[in-house]
């Protein structure tokens, strides 16, 4: 729901994910990482290091939240499959080596499907 707009925007936009109590979804997301295989460890990055870093960047701050209320990011960004995307990237951009991250996927259901590689969105359906 995008408060700038009128009720019937928000409806004829947004259909029945527009509620003014909020709605939930179950995300999904798969992290894509790339870079040179470490010879000694045989990845690009430690997996371990990675799921921390994922536990940080995305658990701590979305898990079991209200968006709109509870996540500051969104009081002034609608909070899209698209948005969450780009924030997910954001924060997980902030805590891996340079160059590393190259996607975010994000599942709001089994047919939509945001990919986020920094400047450039995608849909899958």
């Amino acid at each position: 729901m995008n408060p700038s707009l009128s009720n019937e925007e928000n409806l004829k936009l947004f259909g029945k994910c527009n509620n003014p109590n909020g709605h939930g979804h179950n995300y999904k997301v798969v992290v894509t990482v790339r870079g040179e295989i470490d010879p000694v460890s045989g990845m690009v990055i430690n997996l371990t290091d990675l799921k921390e870093h994922m536990q940080e960047a995305i658990m701590k701050p979305l898990d079991h939240k209200n968006l709109d209320k509870d996540v500051e990011y969104f009081a002034d960004v609608v909070s899209t499959t698209e948005n969450v995307a780009v924030f997910i990237w954001e924060n997980l951009q902030k805590r891996l080596p340079p160059g590393t991250l190259y996607k975010v996927k994000v599942y709001e259901t089994d047919q939509n499907i945001v990919v986020y590689k920094g400047e450039e969105t995608t849909h899958e359906r």
